[in-house]
């Protein structure tokens, strides 16, 4: 598959059930199998909700992979001004995910090229994505495009 067999576009209310679908794979793939404490059936039982919210909001950027018609990933972010405790406007990835067989086609770095210029357009000076530590290639994939270590979470079970 080359670069040009998929598409990255912004998200529409049509690609609801094909958001739905790529975020359940997303927590299936990475959230469920690496903490016990995740839904693995949110997406399912919210996500269209969540999805039809965040396409609303001008704060929020939903983006798809297309393949011929297909939704094969998505990435969702959001953006926030500057406040008394964060003085300059910053903007998460929330979400992102490409399925497999769709990897290759650097869907992935090109969702992230999106967001990068959706945050600096809407006047983030900073971008943020977190990512579990035992999932050494989402880690290494936002390192090569740009991300670096800035905050460590250290969690303990009661």
């Amino acid at each position: 598959m080359s670069d040009a067999d998929v598409v990255v576009r912004r998200a529409r209310a049509e690609d609801i059930p094909g958001l739905v679908a790529s975020s359940a794979g997303l927590f299936a793939e990475d959230g469920g199998t690496r903490d016990a404490t995740i839904n693995v059936d949110w997406p399912r039982e919210h996500g269209a909700e969540s999805f039809a919210a965040a396409l609303e909001d001008p704060a929020r950027l939903v983006l798809v992979v297309d393949h011929g018609g297909q939704v094969v990933g998505h990435l969702m972010g959001s953006v926030t001004a500057p406040t008394a405790m964060r003085l300059v406007g910053s903007a998460t990835l929330i979400s992102m995910y490409v399925r497999p067989a769709h990897r290759r086609a650097r869907a992935g770095a090109r969702l992230v090229g999106e967001f990068l210029a959706w945050a600096k357009g809407a006047g983030a000076e900073q971008v943020e994505v977190t990512a579990y530590s035992a999932n050494t290639d989402a880690i290494r994939f936002y390192e090569r495009n740009g991300f670096g270590p800035q905050l460590l979470t250290l969690r303990r079970t009661l």
